[in-house]
Formats: structure tokens, C-alpha cells, sequence
């Protein structure tokens, strides 16, 4: 078996180990076995990122930067990041299980992010304000917040970094990004492209670690001005508490549980490729994952019995492999919470049709495409995010109806709605509580579009120009125009 590669992170414009060579083995879960090592950071190891970040963003060339000159950084790290998709995408693979032809091409695609905000560096603008008193002029300018610390899942971890680095970096600030202690090789990775992008030293820090000390010690660091959190509900809770600490705002993109609503006017082939795309894809590790599929009665038994026929079709296999299309899940931990929930499912009435269990031939972190018909909204399956490929299938009669199962949920981040009748769709968009809806489309995604979700599933967006803002503060600005002595001093004016 062949020696684990060693990654390092980069604190400072320099490559390093965790202090006192703290490890983390990571697995591939292809095969089981451990490939790589990444460092455990410490405390003292956030605290010099933390340091490096705020000295870069105050006193080092990047704080006179001008925004024009920033853009450029930004787009020269979209050019590498293209260059670099075929190594990026295997060494995320290799770490996560996720599949080939979808990481290569999400390197691919998530360079049009950096390309974007780079587009945005030189477009923030402050406001001229028509102030209700004479021989003033008042104006409001917007500044970077400061040091921003972003922490990212191991899943779309590129995608995920990128709606935060883009907007942070674009918008003057300078930031410590942390990677997950699962699948962290790829962002380490990924860090050597910035040095060659044109960002000064301490501008750009990635570490990773564990919650514990790690995380903590990074949310709740007194030099950090802004947290930008995606991950589990319950890490949340942790980083708002942490963030008591400092004071620092916070965005979350959380989990999801998210509906896939189906009419009798739709377009069933258009449909049923958006409901396999939107579980099976990436193996259902995905926070949009369309998990909750409602079917209109009049039509559902067709569906339904077309939708087992193709998942049961899908080739899982070697990831790496380009004919495969599904692949192993990531960890352990997944398999066992899919196997007790699918369980719970079937105890309550749940009727399995395909699936429920893991193939025959492959590793450990492989399970089956599952679809399970639940008889009632209430069942634990139907609000329960599983991160894995197993879809819970409940039906509806009535436009109203749909709507209302659709948003008897904790979550709210994505939906899918197909339906020709476009008073509907417009209906329910407005009706339907998520943050993205998609209406005869699924799993879309782009820069110019914000994203974000509602409930449980966090608040705050990214992407999108609106995003720059989150990143900046409006500072005003009051300015006497007259030459006439100030009155009363003890007057406000």
C-alpha cells in the first residue's frame, strides 16, 4: 500500500504542519483506505492565522490595493483554478468518493465564480445623501469588514468556498478559511493557487482541523469580523455561540430537506430527470437534494413505477471511472444514520420499492438508490435529512394540499416544482417557503444567482452582486461646506 500524501495548510504566504505535527488521516471511501494526511490545527495555529490575516488586511500591500487591481487577483485565480479542474477533481475524489466527471467539472465551473467577483471588486459604491440640513454634504462610503472566517463542509467544498472567498476578497477583506476535518485535501490543495493568483502573504489562510479546538478558536476569535458558516445545524449552534465572543456577524448555509413537488400537467420525462438528478446526483450529498418527492395522485403510480425502473438501472461503481453514476458516500457515519432511519421507515409504514440497502461487491461506504413510499407527512423519514440517495415519496390531490406538505418542514432551502401551468408556478414560488425555487429544473446553479435558505436551514445569501454588501460596512461621512462658525455647542444640530 502505498505511503499517505502529506498536505499542509497555509497560514501567512507559507506552507506548514500543524503545531507539534498534529495529523488527521483521511480515507478514501472507494476503498477504505487511508490516503492522505492533513493537519489537526491548533489553537496557537488559528491564532497566527487569525494574526497573519488582520496585519495583511491593515498594514501589507493589500490594503492599498486598489479594487481594480483586487479584481485582477480574483480573476487569475478563476484561470488557475480551470487550469488545475482535471488535478483538483481527482484529488477530491480520491478524499470524498464523489464523483469524477462531477468534481472536474465543478473546478471547472466554480473558476466563473472568482470571474465574477472580480467583475464586482470595482463596483461597490457608496451613496450621495440629500440631508435635510443646509451647508452639509453627507455621503456614505463602504469599507471591508476585516478578517471574515469561513468554514466549509466536505461536499461542493469548492463551490462553497468560492461564495466566500469571492465576495470577501472582491470587497477588500482578508480571511482564514477553514476545511473540513473530512475530505480537507482538496482545499489545501487548492491553496497553493493563490500565491500564483497575485494575493500578498496572510491574505488567503486555509487550515484545517477539528471542531474542537479548531473551529472554536477560530469563530470566536476577537480579531474576526465576520463568520461565514455552512455546515450541520448543531456546528451552528456552536459558532453562534462562539461568536458571542467577538461580536461578529453571521451568515449559515445549513441543511435541507427539500421538496419536489410533480403535477398531472407536467412533463413526466422532464420531471423524472429532475427527481433523479436531484437525489441520485453526487449520491444524494447535496444540501439541495430533492429528498421529499410529492406526486399528484392522478398520476403517481406511472411515476413512481418509472422512477424504480431507472434507479435501480443506476451503476454504482469506481468514481474515478466515467461510466459509473453513483459512487461510495463519504463517511462511515452516513451509512449508519441512513441504515437506522430507512429502518425507523419501513417500521412506520414506510413501503420500500427499491433499495434499503448496500450492493454486494463494493466497499463498505456504498448504498443503493432507496425510494420509500411513506403513507403519512408525520413519519421521521419525511423531515429528516439522510445526505445519501434515498428518496421519501408521499402524494398529494390538490395544489393546495402539495403546498401545504411542502412547507410542513424545519427546512427550507431548496424546492422544485413541475407543472405547464405557468399561474401555478407563479403561485407557488410566492407560496413555497425556501429560499431557491427551481420550476422545470433542478440542482441549477450560477454566480449571479444568490443562494441561501430560510428556517432551519439558515439565513443570509451568497453569490450574487447583493453578496458584496455582506462583506462590507457603510461608513458616513459628514462634510461642512460653510465657512460660518458652528452655534450653540451644547445644541445638537
Amino acid at each position: 500500500m502505498a505511503e499517505p500524501k502529506i498536505f499542509q495548510m497555509l497560514i501567512d504566504g507559507a506552507f506548514c504542519d500543524a503545531e507539534g505535527g498534529a495529523v488527521i488521516d483521511s480515507v478514501n471511501p472507494a476503498t477504505g483506505q487511508v490516503w492522505a494526511r492533513v493537519p489537526a490545527a491548533s489553537e496557537a495555529d488559528v491564532d497566527r492565522a487569525v494574526r497573519a490575516a488582520d496585519i495583511a488586511g491593515r498594514a501589507g500591500p493589500w490594503a492599498s490595493m486598489t479594487p481594480s487591481a483586487r479584481g485582477k487577483c480574483l480573476h487569475k485565480l478563476g484561470d488557475l483554478l480551470a487550469e488545475q479542474s482535471e488535478a483538483l477533481g481527482r484529488i477530491e475524489t480520491t478524499d470524498s468518493g464523489k464523483m469524477l466527471k462531477e468534481t472536474r467539472w465543478q473546478a471547472t465551473y466554480i473558476a466563473e465564480y472568482f470571474h465574477f467577483f472580480a467583475g464586482c471588486a470595482d463596483k461597490i459604491a457608496g451613496e450621495t445623501l440629500p440631508i435635510d440640513k443646509p451647508d452639509l454634504f453627507v455621503f456614505t462610503q463602504r469599507e471591508p469588514v476585516g478578517v471574515v472566517a469561513a468554514i466549509v463542509p466536505w461536499n461542493s467544498q469548492l463551490f462553497l468556498a468560492a461564495v466566500k472567498l469571492g465576495p470577501a476578497l472582491a470587497a477588500g477583506n482578508t480571511i482564514v478559511l477553514k476545511a473540513s476535518e473530512q475530505a480537507a485535501a482538496p482545499m489545501l490543495e487548492f491553496a497553493k493557487l493563490f500565491a500564483q493568483a497575485g494575493f500578498p502573504p496572510g491574505v488567503v489562510n486555509i487550515i484545517s482541523g477539528l471542531g474542537e479546538p479548531c473551529g472554536r478558536a477560530l469563530t470566536s476569535h476577537p480579531l474576526v469580523a465576520k463568520i461565514a458558516f455552512t455546515g450541520g445545524p448543531m456546528a451552528a449552534r456552536h459558532v453562534l455561540g462562539n461568536s458571542a465572543e467577538n461580536f461578529a456577524p453571521v451568515s449559515l448555509e445549513l441543511g435541507g430537506k427539500s421538496p419536489f413537488l410533480v403535477f398531472e400537467d407536467a412533463n413526466l420525462d422532464s420531471a423524472l430527470n429532475g427527481v433523479m438528478a436531484g437525489i441520485f446526483g453526487a449520491s444524494g450529498q447535496s444540501c439541495v437534494a430533492g429528498s421529499r418527492l410529492y406526486l399528484q395522485d392522478s398520476i403517481a403510480d406511472e411515476f413512481l413505477a418509472r422512477l424504480v425502473e431507472q434507479a435501480k438501472a443506476i451503476r454504482l461503481g469506481d468514481p474515478m471511472e466515467d461510466d459509473t453514476q453513483m459512487g461510495p458516500l463519504c463517511t462511515a457515519g452516513q451509512i449508519a444514520h441512513i441504515k437506522t432511519e430507512v429502518a425507523r421507515a419501513q417500521a412506520e409504514g414506510g413501503i420500500l420499492h427499491c433499495g434499503g440497502g448496500q450492493p454486494q461487491g463494493l466497499g463498505a461506504q456504498y448504498f443503493e438508490p432507496t425510494i420509500i413510499e411513506c403513507p403519512r407527512q408525520d413519519m421521521h423519514i419525511v423531515d429528516t435529512e439522510l445526505f445519501g440517495p434515498v428518496l421519501s415519496v408521499l402524494r398529494f390531490k390538490t395544489e393546495a394540499e402539495a403546498l401545504a406538505m411542502a412547507n410542513d418542514s424545519r427546512h427550507g432551502l431548496a424546492s422544485g416544482i413541475f407543472t405547464r401551468d405557468s399561474a401555478r408556478a407563479l403561485r407557488l414560488t410566492k407560496a413555497i417557503r425556501a429560499g431557491i425555487v427551481w420550476v422545470n429544473t433542478y440542482r441549477v446553479i450560477s454566480p449571479i444567482a444568490a443562494f441561501g435558505g430560510v428556517g432551519g436551514s439558515g439565513y443570509g445569501r451568497e453569490a450574487g452582486f447583493q453578496a458584496m454588501y455582506d462583506y462590507t460596512r457603510a461608513k458616513t461621512v459628514w462634510m461642512n461646506t460653510s465657512d460660518t462658525p458652528l452655534s450653540n455647542p451644547f445644541v445638537m444640530r
